[in-house]
């Protein structure tokens, strides 16, 4: 290359860098807009190479966090882990590992009498004290009690204050609704949150084959899976999932029904919501097809 190619790349990424700078600029300073320019906006910069797609998501999740409820992201109360307080403590213990759960709500008769948060290393200090565990309930940290109704943004901002990382949820009727934890928050602006007690996924589940030849494939199937399944040779350096690899092609956060062909496979997604997608339906040529 010479130097005046060089000096024209240069000065053309400058440019481009100055024009996403002003429109920037002119979003935050100028006339108030609207969250879905600002959206826009940040995709564009996506698009244009200045900020990476794991970054827009991050983006995009913060800024969707402050429209969200703690109704759309807590843990039901069928779902909840709650332990009796007149379990034994060898059954309490029991549950704990088995559950993999750091903290666990308390109950009386039912799951409406919630007593005070667990916490499995409080259980575990006290099974292991020189004069013996005493009961649950000197064990036991308030619970602190949230409506369904409260903002994201306002817990997540709490739960920072207090130090707290699990909410009891109330209903209107003062019921308990369910549960809400800090990761359940974070996991909506950063992507789902896995540790050690969550379980790997099988690749399998996460392809279908249908009858017709076809297949329903969960978005975030890793790449490399992808390859090995479909004997694919998707590049997975900037993107781990199949879900990102979509996303990236089509240029923007498809709705359901987009579609799109790379290579040898058509996509066409079929569920997706404001922050990614969650499964595609993916079709192969007839040669090429999995076993």
């Amino acid at each position: 290359m010479s130097e005046d190619d060089s000096s024209t790349g240069t000065a053309e990424t400058a440019e481009r860098r100055r024009s996403w700078l002003d429109r920037l600029s002119s979003a935050i300073s100028g006339e108030p807009s609207t969250r879905d320019d600002l959206v826009e906006l940040l995709r564009d910069t996506h698009s244009d190479g200045l900020i990476e797609a794991d970054t827009l998501r991050m983006m995009e999740g913060a800024l969707a966090v402050s429209d969200m409820t703690v109704g759309d992201v807590m843990v039901s109360r069928s779902q909840m882990v709650a332990l009796p307080a007149d379990a034994k403590f060898l059954d309490l213990m029991k549950q704990v590992v088995e559950s993999g759960h750091s903290r666990f709500p308390v109950h009386g008769e039912d799951k409406d009498e919630i007593l005070g948060i667990l916490l499995a290393k409080d259980l575990l200090r006290g099974v292991v004290a020189d004069n013996g565990p005493g009961t649950i309930h000197e064990l036991l940290r308030p619970a602190v009690l949230i409506p369904e109704s409260k903002k994201l943004n306002l817990l997540l901002r709490e739960f920072r204050q207090s130090r707290n990382h699990m909410a009891i949820v109330i209903d209107e009727y003062g019921g308990v609704a369910g549960l809400v934890t800090i990761e359940d928050v974070l996991e909506e602006i950063v992507g789902e949150i896995d540790d050690e007690h969550d379980d790997a996924e099988d690749p399998d589940a996460l392809i279908a084959a249908q009858a017709d030849g076809q297949y329903v494939v969960d978005a975030l199937t890793p790449i490399a899976d992808f390859n090995e399944r479909f004997g694919a040779d998707f590049d997975d350096d900037e993107y781990d999932t199949i879900g990102g690899l979509v996303t990236a092609a089509i240029g923007h956060l498809p709705e359901a029904g987009e579609e799109l062909t790379l290579g040898r496979f058509g996509f066409r997604v079929t569920r997706a919501d404001a922050r990614r997608l969650h499964a595609l339906h993916v079709s192969v040529h007839a040669d090429h097809a999995a076993d």
